[in-house]
């Protein structure tokens, strides 16, 4: 719950853009960030840090990953993950291969590089001239992928779920199939999993309902719980071209970032949580299926993965974001006239009743 000064109460199923995981003020992550701040505070990656090195770990632990690199942001984590790309092939003398394919409707961050990669014109005006080095592609057609590649083809990155897209699942057969093409073509496999990892689809991360590991994959959001960390994981047979200066931050990964991040974990990981997560999200999918279907004009369709929800509306998705709003229920606007659902991962089925009820009133508003 979110409290105004004037003493109103919103229900928040925003988090923040998928940031806030385990709601506001988490006792757990307010102690560890409370004692954290009372020692260091940074002291740069010139050091060895604690708490990188316990967080680094716990993530090798639970994913594919052998090595891990720490920064601030999602935009840095997948352009880290770029650059591993570029130094895997170019390292080992293949000076041309720099191209990535990535998808359409696809959202990797605000730099100029990132915003190349998602290649949204929205996002591209007015800050050309475009950074070269990315292919866009039909999200979901492994046969117009494969015919992008070229010979300077380095690497492929998609999102598992479509965030600022419009929460567009990508079929579990297509991710495979990327895995095989990467393959059979000596790419690389980027999985940009800043807003669906963390617990966001119901498992730490969401490249595991697929059954196919990615060789590099960016991190950020629920990472830090709403504290700005970013984290870009890699094996080790790919990583090990990233030697010492090719790559670095100053604030990346400084002790209250890892405080943070590793009180997450610390929730993340005991027994019985992304079951919580799998269940609660069921019971919400449940309330929600048939709501859509009850109010036609002006929903279309429900759509994602675990608590990442996209509603596609028939009514502009602004006003459906300020009717829920003025319900008590904060949402975010998508792509594609989509209303985001990403409510915390520990909300409880009374929550998601409360959000339902104000979903329901706002509909029937939204359709006079």
């Amino acid at each position: 719950m979110l409290y105004t000064d004037d003493g109103r109460s919103f229900l928040d199923f925003g988090a923040g853009i998928a940031v806030n995981a385990l709601g506001h003020a988490h006792p757990h992550l307010v102690a560890a960030l409370k004692a954290q701040a009372e020692k260091l505070w940074h002291s740069s990656n010139l050091y060895r840090v604690a708490g990188q090195e316990k967080l680094a770990a716990r993530l090798v632990a639970n994913s594919f990953a052998d090595t891990a690199f720490f920064c601030n942001s999602g935009a840095e984590a997948v352009e880290c993950a770029i650059k591993i790309a570029r130094r895997y092939h170019q390292a080992q003398g293949a000076k041309d291969k720099y191209r990535v394919i990535t998808a359409r409707g696809a959202f990797h961050g605000r730099t100029l590089a990132m915003i190349a990669a998602g290649g949204k014109e929205n996002h591209l005006d007015g800050f050309a001239p475009k950074v070269d080095g990315f292919d866009q592609v039909a999200c979901g057609n492994l046969n117009e992928a494969r015919a992008a590649i070229t010979p300077q083809t380095a690497a492929v990155a998609v999102e598992l779920v479509q965030g600022e897209g419009g929460i567009v699942p990508l079929d579990p057969d297509y991710v495979r199939g990327l895995r095989a093409m990467a393959d059979e073509f000596g790419l690389l496999l980027i999985f940009d999993e800043v807003q669906t990892g963390m617990g966001r689809t119901g498992k730490l991360f969401a490249y595991e309902w697929t059954g196919v590991t990615p060789d590099v994959m960016a991190l950020a959001k629920g990472l830090g719980g709403g504290f700005p960390v970013g984290a870009c994981l890699a094996t080790e047979s790919v990583a090990k071209y990233m030697t010492a200066g090719t790559h670095g931050s100053t604030f990346g990964g400084n002790p209250l970032a890892m405080a943070a991040a590793n009180a997450v974990l610390d929730v993340m990981l005991e027994p019985g949580f992304m079951e919580h997560v799998q269940k609660v999200a069921g019971y919400l999918w449940a309330k929600l299926t048939p709501l859509v279907g009850k109010h036609s004009k002006v929903f279309e369709t429900a759509r994602g993965k675990g608590l990442m929800i996209g509603l596609k509306c028939r009514v502009p998705n602004g006003d459906v974001v300020t009717r829920f709003m003025n319900e008590g229920l904060l949402t975010v606007g998508a792509g594609d006239n989509v209303v985001r659902l990403l409510p915390p991962l520990i909300i409880t089925e009374a929550e998601v009743d409360a959000a339902v009820a104000m979903i329901d009133r706002a509909a029937v508003s939204l359709a006079v």
